[in-house]
């Protein structure tokens, strides 16, 4: 909660930018109840969010859970980065109303919503979350799920430019920083890949 109010990306910094009234501030914690057990979290929702770490057979056990305590006609979605959405519907006796919502860090701030459909999702399902997700002040895209790939599809380009991005300054054709300078001046990127990330993450 101490986060939520006064992190980097907190309410408080929206307040202290105008974009946010104190009041809404005060609203918007009154809204927001921190439980310490799955029943309690999930237990009259209409439709989850999952945010646990990216583990495979972590993920199924909690949506087996959730499954277990939802209302029948609640959605399950997860904020996964790139596992398959698949296996998840499948952990559950709905799995037609099972999504991938995949968000942007820091998610206060970034408007990208990747919805991911696994060949079981419903319609109406999809449906319900772009809403959902418009009424969040995101941009939801609807993208197909690929269990044999690992991303998606924002993930999946993203790695590919940080493997190229690593491989040409480790060819020694150009510097760090001559890269963020061409992508900038040519494609308009706001920063580099490598200001993005730092030089040591772009394997």
């Amino acid at each position: 909660m101490d986060t939520i109010e006064n992190g980097r990306f907190g309410l408080r910094r929206a307040v202290d930018l105008g974009k946010l009234a104190p009041e809404q501030l005060r609203a918007t914690l009154a809204r927001i109840r921190p439980v310490t057990t799955m029943a309690e979290s999930v237990g009259a929702a209409g439709l989850t969010v999952e945010a646990v770490p990216e583990d495979l057979d972590l993920k199924c056990r909690v949506f087996r859970q959730m499954d277990e305590l939802v209302p029948p006609r609640a959605i399950l979605t997860s904020n996964s980065a790139g596992l398959p959405i698949t296996a998840l519907a499948y952990s559950t006796a709905r799995p037609g109303q099972v999504v991938g919502w995949h968000w942007a860090q820091p998610c206060a701030v970034m408007r990208m919503a990747e919805i991911i459909r696994a060949p079981s999702t419903m319609e109406a399902t999809i449906a319900i979350v772009c809403d959902r997700a418009r009424s969040c002040g995101k941009n939801p895209v609807v993208v197909k799920d690929q269990p044999e790939q690992w991303g998606y599809v924002a993930n999946r380009i993203n790695a590919a430019v940080r493997r190229e991005a690593r491989r040409v300054v480790d060819e020694g054709i150009c510097t760090e920083e001559e890269v963020d300078t061409l992508m900038k001046d040519c494609f308009r990127w706001p920063m580099g890949p490598f200001e993005l990330w730092g030089g040591r993450t772009l394997k």
